[in-house]
């Protein structure tokens, strides 16, 4: 069984935000829960918490909540100050298509991280990721052995990506295209399979060219560091040399 990377409060009102971040956060092995007001969010933390009355432990403790600043029943900033009460070693992450200096900095006071709209999905991840690894121990991080592949070695626990003894910066959806590539060894993957395990598309639109793109972004990351280690078998797929 794989061990979860935590579990992350989607506080949002707009139900396609909230499900494409559920999605990817999902897919990077964390819990999800989500909440579409100031009310259920609360009520969702409360279920969390130990019961003073009768000892019971509560839910699963929620690690990050990634709070909308705008909702409907009030603001994501007081909120979050209402759940750093309840839970001082929440990690609190603020999504707004507000960006002056002074939200900023107002929001940052207290929480741990600001994105603001429209964002890339990758960046949330990745912020998602890195705040954690700022506020939890370290032993917290579930511990995984890497994968190798020739001169590749990705490190399942912090997700870092090594050829040939050297780091190689990747964004986490190439980390998760190579990694797909990595476990299937030297056989050719079928683009089909690439958008359905990567970017979970049930029906493949004819047009895409993501993946293609994203290939491309892992050859110019790594062919600097040694020969070319993906392969494209033309009208099939890609897979690693």
């Amino acid at each position: 069984m794989t061990t979860a990377s935590g579990t992350v409060l989607i506080v949002e009102d707009e139900e396609s935000i909230a499900d494409v971040l559920a999605i990817a956060l999902r897919y990077h092995r964390f819990e999800v829960m989500t909440a579409g007001t100031v009310r259920e969010a609360l009520t969702l933390v409360e279920r969390t918490l130990p019961h003073a009355r009768t000892g019971s432990r509560g839910g699963t403790p929620i690690d990050a909540a990634l709070l909308d600043v705008m909702l409907p029943d009030g603001d994501g900033r007081a909120l979050g100050r209402e759940l750093r009460e309840r839970r001082p070693d929440l990690a609190l992450v603020f999504l707004t298509a507000r960006d002056s200096p002074a939200e900023i900095v107002g929001a940052l006071g207290f929480g741990d991280d600001y994105i603001t709209k429209p964002f890339n999905i990758d960046e949330v991840i990745a912020r998602v990721t890195a705040v954690l690894r700022r506020t939890r121990p370290a032993d917290v991080l579930p511990q995984r052995p890497p994968l190798r592949y020739g001169d590749l070695e990705l490190d399942e626990t912090t997700y870092s990506v090594h050829r040939a003894g050297r780091t190689v910066e990747l964004t986490p959806t190439e980390y998760a295209l190579l990694r797909f590539l990595v476990r299937n060894g030297g056989r050719i993957v079928p683009k089909e399979q690439l958008l359905r395990h990567v970017w979970q598309y049930e029906h493949t639109p004819p047009e895409s060219t993501v993946v293609e793109t994203y290939i491309s972004y892992l050859r110019r990351k790594l062919d600097t560091l040694g020969p070319p280690v993906i392969t494209t078998r033309r009208g099939v797929g890609y897979g690693l040399a």
